[in-house]
């Protein structure tokens, strides 16, 4: 990992309403309330700006986060990835609303789920169907002779 020394300004280390209105208007698909997501804001050991978009469920793990340091804009995934950095907060919040995936963790889960449950039973009631076929095809003939 490479570290870049950023030349340090004296920032109030908070948030502008201009900046933040523009973060969360770029996020506003995934803020909405349907999808539980959340954000807060924080400051970094230095006492840097940070947005944090955070995830659902009771851990609200980070999904992205916007800092500010020196004046530069640093766009980083939860992991702490690097995805984009600028000067232009308008360009960085454009990367986060892309970095956000459109699907949320929820809508997947439920999909998986209908899946494996759509597996189990197919293989439970396949066994039976095709000795119930066999079955058929044995006495067909014979109950063809009663009729």
């Amino acid at each position: 990992m490479s570290v870049v020394a950023f030349e340090r300004k004296q920032d109030t280390g908070a948030w502008s309403e201009r900046e933040l209105g523009t973060i969360v208007a770029a996020l506003s698909g995934a803020l909405a309330p349907a999808t539980g997501r959340e954000w807060e804001t924080g400051m970094t050991e230095k006492g840097d700006a940070q947005f944090y978009l955070l995830g659902v469920g009771p851990d609200q793990a980070c999904e992205l986060c916007v800092s500010r340091i020196a004046g530069r804009y640093i766009l980083e995934d939860g992991c702490g990835r690097l995805l984009f950095e600028h000067r232009n907060l308008d360009l960085v919040a454009l990367h986060a609303r892309a970095a956000v995936p459109s699907t949320s963790r929820l809508l997947v889960r439920a999909i998986a789920l209908w899946c494996a449950i759509r597996s189990a039973l197919e293989e439970r009631l396949e066994p039976v169907l095709t000795e119930t076929e066999e079955l058929l095809v044995q006495f067909a003939p014979q109950l063809a002779a009663f009729a």
